[in-house]
Formats: structure tokens, C-alpha cells, sequence
């Protein structure tokens, strides 16, 4: 293509955050966590770079016969688990582990005819009061389950809804305690923040997701800096045009930008329909020809205006990073009043990705 933006996936970035959770969490096993095409990176690009992994974790049933069929025969596991009892079938042909959340699920299972037990992890509802079994359920649950021939190990697994604050999984883990109370099976309950920062919720399998891609579960940039993680994704694109403002000019739809003196504006090849961020303000970071510099005015479909103030020796052809290295995604989704999971998930199919084997 001859627009010149491009997403780069640096493979030894995931492998080297792989390391990093497994580090963390030294005496768990690991589930890499890839839903959404691997958190927009794209899954069949990165799962070998992910090969290290004990098992995979995913939602959709096309994702997990990806993988088989790439010929990876270690656990994956479907985090939602089966949506409808025929789905079983190919749950059994692919060897799936599953959640199980909902008594209806129980009862497709005691149904199903299958060749060979599958592994199950049962949900319990931490009180994030999404998916899973409240903790005075769970017995029942788990004694239901045991008696099917149709069912193989069982895990009882959990998520955290704040486990990027310090005291965010004591009320979560009081919850979990009293589910599991007597129950003498493994436990997941970790995600990537629990991985990082609170080893007492390891248990035998962590689920790491956005460390992986390098960004952080907090959604701020800072609370990583020290683990040593890598940004998988650069997001990178060129200046094709350049305009002298006058004092009070205005820039893009809306003029919500006006020159507050004589300015040299860039117009980047990037907008929203790239997966940039609509709502980003003016004043959001990006990187121009080697300096750190900031948009100004509204994000537009197929471009961006950015200050080449700080850097006057820019001009057409100079490099752009929206975000990557230089620019934490954390950082350009911080300014959006989003979070760096959204941006990952959000590039778009017409951005052509670049994968570096390192």
C-alpha cells in the first residue's frame, strides 16, 4: 500500500513478556490470554511467539480450531465457555477446556454424548457480578459436575475487578475463600494485574493478558516502568502535508484549535478510521522525527494535525509514531479518556501489519 501507515508486531517483545509473567508468578503454569485476535495483534501472527505458554486462553470457538490447526495441542481454554449445547460437540472433537458459569451449562453437559471427559473450570462471581456462581452456590455446583461422566478435572477459576489497586482483591478473595472452602482442586484466578502485583492470588494457573502486548492493566504507563516489559505494537506514519498558521487560525472540523501565534501544523496519514482515537484532545503525545511532541484539533477520519513546533526541521516524509516505543499506548489512550486495551483492539483491517521476527 501507498499510504504510508503501518502497525509493527516485534515478536521478541511478546516472548520477552511472556518471560516476565512467568517471573512473576514463578510456580503457577500460564495461561496466555488472546481473545480479540490477540488483543488486536492478530492471532495467527503471535501465538507461536507465545509458544512458551502452557495453554491458551480465548472466546471464540474459530480462534481455538485456529490454533489446532496450526497444529498446538497443549490446554486452551474457552473463557466464556460453550454459549449453546451443540457447541459441545466440537468442544469434545477439539479438546477444549471450558468455564462453566450457569447451571444450564451444567445440564448440557450431563446431555452431551462425548468420546472422552472434558476439563472444566467452574466461575465463581467474586462480586464483579458478570459471569459465575455466587460463593453459596458453588458446592452444589461443583458436586453436580463431579458426578458427570462427561467431565475430567475441574479448576474453580475467578476474575478481579480492581486488582490493579492494592487493596482490590481483599473483599474478592473473601468471597472466593468461602466458595472454595473444603473444595481440594487447583484455582485460576489471576489476571494480569493479580499476576504482577498480588502473588498471593497465583494459586496453580495465572492469565495474563494486556503485560503480554506490553501495556499496563492500570492503564497508566508508570505502574509498569520497573517490570521490564516491551510494547508489542508500534503504531508508525508519515507527514504528507505541512501548513503555516497566522495567529488565530484554526485547524480541522470544528476549529476546536487556533494558532495562538505563527505555528507550522503537520498532517499525519492516521485518523480514526485507523483505530486512532476520535476523542483524543488536542495536546495528546506523539513522537515526530525523533521529538515528543502533541496534536492539535479534532482527530479526523484519515488524518491528524500535530505541532511541528518542537521539532522545525520536520517536514513531508518525516516519521510519525502514534504510538509504540517513544509513545506508550498507555500514554495516547490516557489522553482519550480510554484505555490502552481499546486502541490495541481497535486497528483497523485496512492498516497494514508488518510482524518482525526477531
Amino acid at each position: 500500500m501507498s499510504r504510508p501507515i503501518v502497525a509493527t508486531i516485534d515478536t521478541s517483545a511478546l516472548r520477552h513478556n511472556l518471560a516476565v509473567a512467568r517471573q512473576a508468578a514463578p510456580h503457577s503454569r500460564l495461561w496466555s490470554v488472546v481473545k480479540a485476535n490477540a488483543y488486536g495483534h492478530g492471532i495467527d501472527r503471535v501465538w507461536q511467539s507465545l509458544s512458551a505458554t502452557d495453554g491458551f486462553a480465548l472466546l471464540n470457538l474459530e480462534e481455538a480450531i485456529l490454533l489446532r490447526e496450526r497444529g498446538w495441542n497443549k490446554p486452551i481454554l474457552l473463557l466464556e465457555g460453550f454459549f449453546h449445547a451443540d457447541e459441545l460437540d466440537i468442544l469434545d472433537r477439539y479438546r477444549l477446556t471450558t468455564s462453566v458459569h450457569s447451571n444450564w451449562q451444567i445440564q448440557a453437559l450431563a446431555k452431551a454424548k462425548l468420546s472422552a471427559p472434558l476439563d472444566i473450570y467452574l466461575k465463581i462471581n467474586s462480586g464483579m457480578n458478570r459471569l459465575g456462581f455466587q460463593p453459596e452456590q458453588v458446592h452444589q455446583a461443583f458436586r453436580s459436575l463431579r458426578a458427570l461422566e462427561n467431565v475430567g478435572d475441574i479448576t474453580l477459576m475467578a476474575h478481579f475487578a480492581q486488582a490493579e489497586n492494592s487493596d482490590g482483591i481483599v473483599e474478592p478473595m473473601q468471597r472466593i475463600n468461602r466458595a472454595a472452602e473444603g473444595l481440594e482442586c487447583p484455582r485460576s484466578l489471576a489476571n494480569s494485574a493479580a499476576t504482577l502485583w498480588h502473588p498471593e492470588t497465583h494459586y496453580n494457573w495465572v492469565r495474563p493478558g494486556i503485560i503480554l502486548y506490553g501495556a499496563s492493566p492500570s492503564g497508566e504507563w508508570q505502574d509498569i516502568a520497573s517490570c521490564g516489559l516491551k510494547p508489542a505494537m508500534t503504531l508508525n506514519s508519515q507527514i504528507i502535508a505541512v501548513q503555516s498558521l497566522k495567529t488565530g487560525e484554526g485547524v480541522g472540523y470544528g476549529v476546536r484549535y487556533r494558532a495562538s501565534g505563527e505555528e507550522r501544523i503537520g498532517v499525519v496519514a492516521c485518523g480514526y478510521a485507523d483505530g486512532y482515537p476520535r476523542h483524543a484532545p488536542t495536546g495528546t503525545p506523539v513522537w515526530v522525527d525523533g521529538v515528543k511532541t502533541r496534536t492539535v484539533g479534532a482527530i479526523s477520519m484519515d488524518m491528524i494535525t500535530v505541532d511541528l513546533t518542537p521539532c522545525p526541521q520536520a517536514g513531508i516524509g518525516s516519521q510519525v509514531e502514534l504510538w509504540g516505543n517513544n509513545i506508550k499506548i498507555d500514554e495516547v489512550a490516557h489522553a482519550a479518556g480510554t484505555v490502552g486495551y481499546e486502541l490495541m483492539c481497535a486497528l483497523a483491517p485496512r492498516v497494514p501489519v508488518k510482524v518482525i521476527e526477531n
